[in-house]
């Protein structure tokens, strides 16, 4: 994807505020072991075409702004593996958190990088592990937002129509119109809803008025840091004084930021800040978004074969149906017979089979098998 930006100062138009986009890549994808792991996590892999999910993001962020606009929050652990996929931006530009403290620590620290290093800004957050098309429409949507936020101190998220009774995403109220931005549709916000059982999903989703919340924010840096102020001072105060120690020369930064996050609480910047604003709108996305949560969410990307397998890498198939195959070697060849609704994922030395139907608890199996002492696997 082209990496042109709006405008030379990485502005949405010129004499308007910069735009700074920040994008959280600290997960751990715990859904896509074997292949996922905690050395390489599913943000630096390809899953799908030749660039990493992170890499994607990137290229979205590029659309919005330019490269030494774009901050990158992850594990310290990952800061090698960000350098590497995405060597057009400034290494000071890659922060490695040194303890997961969850997305309300992790805003608030971009927002005093981006205050400190840019001054009055808008603030875009985007995550590493999203699919996203068309990128026309994400741009669209995106500055949509970045000027009303400009214009006002309002909190913006963007809202995904819901294709299914989802119970693993958050859901967005959405209240009256209050913009048309030229076929972008901005709606004032009745509530969050936390992840609903099915039966409560289902009513979310037959009466039109629920989105999926897509985790993407907008906001100026003003608005935002006076909401921690008013919500999470304390991350304010455990933050700043470290935002200060990465920018002086001669100043141990890992250690002020082991220091900063250590007493920090983990929990989400839906939870702390969200929830609790007054002045919240959401955005309508006019593009298709998919969170990619697990194995199953690959499938609207591979195409079935006439009993409904999907698959990469060689197959060999005999009575065999409704399975979906994934490898990381595409010469291998994996064959199944007399066997429904599986699925296998090959990985190096880690295989992978899983009734669909159980495909979530993946996430605990990793659990039971860190608790199992079998690390060399993670």
């Amino acid at each position: 994807m082209a990496g042109a930006s709006p405008a030379a100062g990485g502005s949405s138009a010129e004499g308007e505020a910069p735009i700074v986009v920040v994008i959280m890549a600290g997960g751990a994808g715990t859904r896509f072991w074997p292949v996922s792991t905690q050395h390489r996590p599913k943000q630096f892999l390809q899953l799908l075409g030749d660039r990493s999910l992170l890499q994607q993001s990137y290229d979205r962020a590029l659309l919005l702004t330019r490269p030494d606009h774009v901050l990158v929050l992850t594990n310290a652990a990952f800061t090698p593996l960000v350098r590497e996929q995405l060597p057009d931006i400034p290494a000071e530009n890659v922060v490695g958190e040194p303890t997961r403290r969850n997305t309300a620590a992790a805003v608030a620290l971009g927002a005093l990088l981006a205050r400190r290093r840019f001054g009055d800004a808008v603030m875009v957050v985007l995550t590493a592990d999203h699919l996203i098309s068309p990128p026309e429409r994400f741009r669209q949507a995106m500055l949509s937002a970045v000027k009303a936020a400009e214009r006002e101190p309002v909190l913006y998220t963007f809202g995904i129509a819901p294709s299914y009774p989802a119970t693993g995403y958050g859901y967005l109220h959405r209240g009256a119109m209050v913009l048309d931005d030229d076929g972008i549709e901005h709606f004032g916000l009745v509530g969050f809803r936390e992840k609903p059982d099915i039966d409560t999903a289902r009513e979310y989703v037959n009466s039109g008025e629920f989105l999926w919340n897509s985790g993407m924010f907008v906001w100026s840096l003003e608005t935002i840091l006076a909401e921690y102020a008013a919500h999470l001072p304390g991350h304010l105060a455990a933050l700043g004084p470290a935002v200060e120690a990465m920018n002086e020369p001669g100043a141990d930064a890992e250690a002020a930021l082991r220091a900063a996050f250590a007493p920090l609480p983990s929990t989400s910047v839906d939870l702390a800040i969200m929830e609790r604003a007054t002045r919240v709108r959401m955005v309508a996305a006019p593009f298709a978004w998919n969170d990619l949560g697990g194995w199953l969410a690959l499938e609207e990307f591979l195409e079935p074969d006439e009993l409904g397998n999907r698959g990469q890498g060689r197959l060999a198939l005999l009575d065999a149906e409704g399975n979906m195959v994934v490898t990381e070697d595409p010469d291998e060849l994996i064959a199944l017979v007399g066997v429904t609704n599986l699925i296998v994922v090959r990985a190096g030395r880690r295989t992978l089979v899983v009734d669909r139907a159980r495909a979530e608890e993946v996430k605990e199996l990793v659990r039971r098998l860190e608790s199992l002492g079998h690390a060399e696997h993670m």
